[in-house]
């Protein structure tokens, strides 16, 4: 199975990411009812995201589903310059991700059910909501593979327990990621 395809959750990878960089830079949460900081300034490096992903591997295709915000069209047009078909959703009125997930799930069975031999699915976050995706690639003799942050899965839940390969993107952190400013800023 030298082929592969590469499904990416943007906000997945994205938000677990800056979490990853705030912890490797020290900060910590105040109180253990807060969310776990952030690091503002790293962002995505797509191209090398697609490198790592690939593993030399031959990519039949790359999606990446995001949502709004960012408006700013750079930021899913640096993923389409990667080698991505990007697909874009708005919030609910509530600002929160809607579809994300599902027109993954979709896109991913639609590769799946008319590629002409099974190869590798690389499903890019550790959401149980892909559970479903994971199952018809399987029925269909295809290797499952899932690259997300540790902290954002449990290498003994269901969705780590289901996929043929897990693989931490903590290992590629530095090469998958940017940082476009200095955080936190240094008090004199």
């Amino acid at each position: 199975m030298s082929d592969c395809v590469i499904l990416v959750d943007n906000s997945n990878v994205f938000i677990e990411g800056q979490k990853f960089s705030a912890r490797q830079k020290g900060a910590l949460k105040s109180s253990p009812l807060d969310r776990d900081p952030a690091d503002p300034s790293w962002r995505i490096n797509f191209g090398e995201l697609i490198i790592c992903l690939a593993q030399d591997r031959h990519i039949h295709a790359a999606v990446l589903v995001g949502s709004r915000p960012p408006k700013n069209d750079s930021v899913w047009d640096a993923a389409r310059v990667s080698g991505f078909v990007v697909t874009v959703h708005d919030r609910n009125s509530l600002n929160q991700e809607k579809a994300v997930d599902t027109e993954l799930v979709a896109q991913g069975t639609e590769i799946i059910c008319s590629a002409p031999e099974p190869m590798t699915l690389i499903i890019v976050s550790g959401d149980r909501d892909f559970l479903p995706l994971v199952n018809v690639a399987h029925r269909r003799g295809w290797f499952v593979e899932m690259w997300a942050f540790s902290s954002s899965f449990s290498p003994n839940g269901i969705m780590a327990t289901s996929v043929d390969r897990v693989q931490p993107l903590d290992l590629v952190f530095h090469s998958i990621g940017t940082h476009d400013f200095e955080w936190p800023i240094p008090t004199s």
